[in-house]
């Protein structure tokens, strides 16, 4: 998938899609993200990769949850009142991702996006699109999923 360009002869408005994750503010295009739910049944997947949470029936169609923050080197998320799972399409598939909290949905410039450093609170940079900052001078990483997906972490639960 191709980074975002930064160019100001092409200064096209994004709407972000915005999330928490390890106390990390994170975004995606909000045109990656079919829904967001709360308080989804999950059913285990034995033998699974450690960044499965399980899967979910979604109106008939079996969709995969995953932890993003084992997927990125983080914590093991913890499931409470405020987790949601943000269900975007990937490869034309559903998968669910599981993130801390939801926060707004913003508009950003693509000239206002940035490379993003070799890693943001501990995440390799390869995780990321992007870092730009917000109207509240918050840094926001503009989430790659497929890389994230894609990716093995080799690392072991903390």
């Amino acid at each position: 998938m191709p980074e975002y360009q930064t160019s100001t002869t092409s200064d096209h408005v994004m709407q972000i899609s915005c999330f928490m994750l390890d106390n990390t503010l994170c975004g995606v295009e909000i045109s990656s993200v079919q829904e967001i739910n709360q308080k989804v049944q999950l059913t285990n997947v034995p033998l699974s990769d450690n960044s499965i949470l399980g899967i979910m029936n979604l109106r008939g169609q079996i969709v995969t949850v995953v932890d993003q923050a084992i997927k990125m080197g983080l914590q093991r998320s913890k499931i409470d009142k405020d987790r949601r799972i943000i269900i975007v399409s990937s490869k034309g598939e559903h998968v669910g991702l599981m993130v801390d909290q939801i926060k707004d949905v913003i508009k950003i410039k693509t000239s206002a996006i940035e490379t993003p450093p070799s890693n943001i609170q501990g995440v390799q940079g390869k995780f990321f699109k992007g870092v730009v900052k917000t109207d509240q001078n918050d840094l926001l990483a503009l989430i790659d999923i497929e890389r994230v997906l894609e990716d093995r972490v080799q690392n072991e639960l903390r």
